[in-house]
């Protein structure tokens, strides 16, 4: 079950200020945008760099049972903050109400890597 916690300001996109989760539980380490084509991190767009590291975690959470609706929480590594209203574009296409909590903030990676984002998400019964 996730339950959020709507309390004080209105996020500023698609995450939850709090949000409770019951259940196993798993832990997703942070994924690269990693070029399918070449096997090497970074490439294309924002927008695309996005989408493959979105594709990747869901490949994970459903290797793991797991899935979308059942994420809990996200935190996102962008190489620059101007792309967050970006980033919110792409996250919308995946995460489902109530959204995940998220931490977003800008920090040093790889050359041409545009972000990278960890999760945890709730395991259901099978």
């Amino acid at each position: 079950m996730r339950r959020p916690i709507v309390a004080g300001p209105p996020p500023a996109g698609p995450y939850s200020p709090a949000i409770v989760a019951t259940g196993p539980l798993v832990f997703i380490s942070g994924q690269l945008p990693i070029d399918p084509a070449t096997g090497a991190p970074g490439g294309g767009s924002f927008r695309e760099q996005a989408e493959r590291v979105f594709t990747q975690l869901g490949v994970l959470l459903a290797a793991a049972g797991s899935g979308w609706p059942h994420a809990v929480k996200l935190t996102v590594l962008l190489a620059d903050l101007r792309d967050f209203a970006e980033f919110n574009a792409v996250a919308r296409q995946h995460l489902v109400e109530p959204y995940p909590a998220r931490t977003t903030s800008q920090s040093g990676l790889p050359p041409g890597v545009a972000l990278e984002v960890d999760c945890i998400a709730m395991v259901p019964p099978a």
